[in-house]
């Protein structure tokens, strides 16, 4: 299992939203520049975790997106569930496959599903309120930006 760019760049817009006014909208163009991301790029991702109800979308004036539930209540493995093809360490415990056809006599099989269970625990017990309070400074700078 390896987190892309993608999932890394999700948990991180996360968190400045929680960061910069939880509860409220927060334009893409200010996202993107606070970030140091491509509008366009960004957008792909903002708009899948709008599509799995991670955040709420809205267009015109004093629209934007924010977060669907408090940064307390949304956990990272919410995320990267969405933006992630797959969380699981092998293919034959992922979801969304049917396993193998040596399933039945694996003896790995029980070793692959409690790792599988133990990465979906471990980002299941994390908050974007957590990474919120573990950041170094109360903002996060953009790229570039250096820290006050």
């Amino acid at each position: 299992m390896r987190v892309s760019t993608k999932g890394r760049y999700a948990i991180r817009v996360l968190i400045d939203m929680a960061q910069y006014g939880e509860s409220d909208f927060h334009p893409l163009h200010e996202l993107a520049a606070r970030q140091g991301l491509s509008e366009k790029y960004l957008e792909a991702i903002l708009g899948t975790l709008v599509k799995n109800q991670v955040l709420e979308g809205a267009r015109g004036k004093g629209g934007g997106y924010k977060l669907a539930k408090p940064a307390k209540e949304l956990s990272v493995w919410d995320v990267l569930s969405v933006i992630e093809t797959s969380m699981s360490p092998v293919e034959c415990v992922d979801n969304d496959k049917n396993g193998c056809d040596r399933a039945d006599i694996c003896p790995t099989l029980p070793m692959w599903k409690d790792f599988a269970k133990i990465i979906h625990d471990y980002f299941s017990g994390i908050t974007i309120q957590q990474l919120v309070k573990n950041a170094p400074d109360s903002k996060i700078p953009s790229c570039g930006e250096k820290k006050k």
